[in-house]
């Protein structure tokens, strides 16, 4: 499958070696094993979603127009994406060849419908639910 998106804007080794020599000057590395940076990605994952829990799905849509809050989402988007690229980078994975065979997966796993969905009703749910769709 011809990769159909394309991570030009981010050099992802770059930011693995980069990250690796962060870790090697501070000597951090023995405690970085995909475990611990795991753990670590999961409570910044739930850092990210504090940001969102009580707000109303129409707030979650429009964070951009609270700078401090959009500025509060892309610092825990970076931590959860710099550990993922550590566990990554520790685990031998292309994260790009990863993706995009990913992409490629989901899609036989969840083709488009040949026929239209239902349209959801007042209280935003269809007649006819089917699943959603993961990323799983």
């Amino acid at each position: 499958m011809a990769p159909s998106c394309t991570l030009a804007r981010m050099d992802i080794h770059s930011l693995q070696t980069r990250l690796r020599a962060f870790s090697a000057e501070r000597g951090w590395e023995p405690y970085q094993n995909p475990k611990n940076l795991a753990m670590a990605m999961v409570v910044e994952a739930a850092e990210l979603v504090e940001i969102f829990q009580w707000l109303r799905p129409e707030q979650a849509a429009d964070i951009a127009a609270d700078a401090a809050r959009q500025q509060h989402v892309g610092e825990e988007i970076a931590d959860v994406l710099v550990y993922l690229l550590q566990i990554a980078d520790r685990c031998g994975i292309d994260v790009e060849a990863a993706v995009e065979r990913k992409i490629g997966l989901n899609a036989l796993k969840y083709p488009v419908p040949s026929s239209p969905q239902p349209a959801p009703t007042d209280s935003g749910v269809a007649d006819d639910p089917s699943p959603e769709p993961r990323a799983d």
